[in-house]
């Protein structure tokens, strides 16, 4: 629980008075109880001894200390702080009302990343308050993390795509970035993909590749003891379907034909007719070879009215499917 006299950094006139306000609110509210229930049987103030911080991060820690209420009920809670002025504290707490030291411990959050923090215990009961030696805390470093997608996915073949990241932790500016990658059907694994990158001031980073080929999951490793490596994202590659609508012999259809790159032969390209939103196969045609890097196809369909579109259908290769441009028949 934070205090509500919150503050990021501690300091100023106002800070010293804050403590013993806090300070009085606590031994005031101790003494109305005192009131209410008779006479406490204290015989002295609580001991307060400030114990180490425990479960300590880079945004949070648990305070601890010990606490012997000397037979009175009492309460405690922790100032900290940047500096010996503390300037704020955890809510507040009972300790109870035994005759022995017990231990106590709360938690405090929003610190900041490798920073020093001052902190000390606060036992309050009806006969006084005590105050525990000051202690320090050092919080850890935000561990770097490395995040990254792929845009446009899919891309059309040969086309050029980026690979976008962010490194997030402390000290994640101006750090060296390696983006790798695994092509479809390699058994290399992932090997380096162009030149490293630096980070800007922030951790952004990009890699633009000019041109993919096929699906490649990609990875990008910061340096680091130990690297810190990314999750792995892969940029889907899809065919390139140029289609044209065409005379066919007979009357009453229409020619649909083209070309898919890469070469993709012996696959199949369907004819979707879409009118009115509502999508029917109009036709199919089987890839044959054209030249070295394309296949090509032509189909006689039935004319009506309608936007056609060539959908090159692509299973278990280096390459997903994708459609044609939109082409209209009235």
């Amino acid at each position: 629980m934070t205090s509500k006299h919150t503050s990021s950094r501690a300091g100023g006139p106002r800070r010293p008075r804050l403590a013993l306000v806090a300070i009085a609110a606590v031994a005031a509210a101790t003494a109305a109880l005192a009131s209410a229930g008779g006479a406490l049987a204290a015989t002295a103030a609580p001991e307060a001894t400030t114990g180490p911080a425990t479960q300590v991060t880079y945004g949070s820690a648990v305070l601890t200390g010990t606490v012997n209420p000397h037979g009175a009920e009492s309460l405690y809670y922790f100032q900290y702080g940047l500096t010996k002025l503390f300037g704020s504290q955890t809510g507040i707490a009972s300790a109870g009302s035994g005759k022995a030291p017990t231990a106590v411990q709360l938690p405090v959050a929003g610190l900041a990343p490798l920073t020093e923090y001052h902190y000390r215990l606060v036992a309050v009961n009806a006969r006084g308050a005590t105050i525990g030696a000051e202690r320090t805390l050092l919080t850890t470093a935000i561990p770097l993390s490395l995040q990254i997608l792929a845009a446009p996915s899919p891309v059309v073949y040969g086309s050029p795509v980026t690979i976008l990241g962010t490194l997030s932790g402390t000290a994640n500016g101006n750090r060296e970035v390696v983006l790798q990658g695994a092509p479809f059907g390699s058994a290399a694994g992932f090997q380096p993909v162009g030149n490293p990158e630096l980070t800007s001031a922030t951790g952004g980073f990009a890699f633009t590749l000019a041109s993919l080929a096929a699906n490649t999951q990609f990875r990008v490793v910061a340096a680091a003891n130990p690297a810190v490596v990314s999750p792995v994202t892969e940029a889907q590659v899809a065919v390139n379907v140029v289609s044209h609508l065409g005379r066919a012999r007979r009357a009453g259809r229409v020619r649909v034909y083209g070309t898919v790159t890469p070469a993709e032969n012996g696959l199949r390209v369907i004819i979707v007719r879409t009118v009115h939103g509502r999508s029917v196969t109009a036709g199919s045609a089987v890839l044959r070879p054209l030249g070295a890097t394309s296949s090509s196809f032509s189909v006689a369909v039935t004319r009506r009215r309608g936007v056609y579109r060539a959908f090159a259908q692509i299973v278990g290769r280096g390459q997903v499917s994708a459609y044609g441009p939109p082409m209209l028949v009235r």
